[in-house]
């Protein structure tokens, strides 16, 4: 005897994330199944992150005392995503650092020192999916 087949029933096969990038960005990667035929389905990705911003001279320095900044705070992205015939999504969102009021004197620049993201997960269609571990990069030691 078999049993039914179960439908419309949202559940992540895989949940996976990517950097940070070059611009501080995190790629976070899923896929959905049990959604059925051609549904659309929101998913959102979250994360803490905290991000340390500094001012850099044109020369490409930064001050014996720079001005700096930490930010953090949880950080967000969403999309819609529609399922094909085998009821199944494949996506990626992208996370960007907190952004910071932060400014520069004149003859210098605003630039992301250092990023790091923390209890990262996707969720949509009332399942949620956690990534561990800590991603974070440093670009430039001051």
């Amino acid at each position: 005897m078999s049993s039914p087949a179960l439908a419309d029933n949202p559940h992540f096969l895989r949940s996976s994330a990517s950097g940070p990038n070059n611009a501080g960005n995190l790629d976070v990667n899923f896929k959905i199944a049990g959604l059925g035929d051609n549904v659309t389905i929101t998913v959102t990705a979250t994360a803490d992150a905290t991000a340390v911003y500094a001012c850099r001279n044109n020369g490409g320095n930064f001050p014996s005392d720079p001005k700096k900044t930490q930010v953090s705070g949880p950080v967000s992205a969403s999309g819609d995503f529609t399922s094909g015939k085998n009821g199944q999504v494949s996506g990626s969102l992208t996370l960007s650092p907190p952004s910071t009021t932060l400014a520069c004197p004149g003859g210098q620049r605003r630039v992301l020192v250092s990023v790091s993201y923390t209890n990262v997960q996707v969720s949509g269609g009332g399942d949620t999916a956690s990534i561990p571990g800590t991603f974070s990069r440093t670009f430039f030691n001051i």
